[in-house]
């Protein structure tokens, strides 16, 4: 057995694997639907192997009698969040920093960047047109 920051106890199997309550796995199988991400990444991003994870969503699919494969993931979409930051709260003043996919970043500090930001967010959301 072992416990986690929080104190649960997690137990294991004969050979020494975690085993996942089947609460939190159904947890995290309504999220990974949710999320729009492809199955590799998330099983990645939530530090499951991705095996025990296609597994599972292998198992749901056929409960629930779908016939798409794990793979078929449909790929992530641009998503816009709105967030609001609090200046009291010791944030960084030096602006809104924006992760992208494969690790590039943008930091938008300026009002008048927004719109740049926004015109370049829109372009790669765009599909790649061949040379």
């Amino acid at each position: 057995m072992t416990s986690t920051k929080d104190g649960a106890i997690l137990k294991t199997d004969t050979k020494g694997r975690l085993r996942t309550p089947l609460a939190r796995r159904e947890q995290l199988l309504d999220e990974f639907e949710r999320s729009g991400l492809s199955a590799p990444k998330f099983a990645t991003l939530t530090g499951l192997k991705y095996q025990t994870f296609a597994g599972w969503v292998q198992r749901r699919r056929k409960q629930r009698g779908d016939a798409a494969p794990v793979a078929a993931a449909p790929p992530a979409q641009l998503r816009w969040l709105e967030a609001v930051v609090d200046q009291a709260a010791g944030t960084d003043p030096a602006g809104l920093c924006v992760q992208l996919p494969g690790g590039a970043r943008l930091i938008v500090s300026t009002a008048q960047q927004t719109m740049l930001a926004a015109e370049l967010l829109r372009a790669l959301a765009q599909p790649a047109t061949p040379c």
